[in-house]
């Protein structure tokens, strides 16, 4: 059981990088890869593809947060 939850905080961790690097931003950081997607695309869409991922790094952190505690509490 402790491995199968450790795989899924791992896979969580790994999706909210991932979504967290893909966000578009301001600066010219590391936000700046999403932004050749984007680009391309009009304000709406871009605005769109922004809060999928947004919603996807808050859903990655709900799930990293709740394995992290019950991976703390089973160990």
């Amino acid at each position: 059981m402790t491995i199968a939850i450790s795989i899924l905080v791992i896979i969580s961790a790994l999706f909210m990088i991932v979504t967290v690097l893909l966000q578009s931003s301001n600066a010219r950081g590391l936000g700046a890869i999403a932004g050749e997607v984007t680009a391309n695309m009009n304000k709406k869409q871009a605005a769109s593809v922004d809060a999928k991922l947004a919603l996807g790094t808050k859903i990655a952190a709900g799930v990293f947060v709740v394995l992290s505690l019950l991976l703390w509490m089973i160990g």
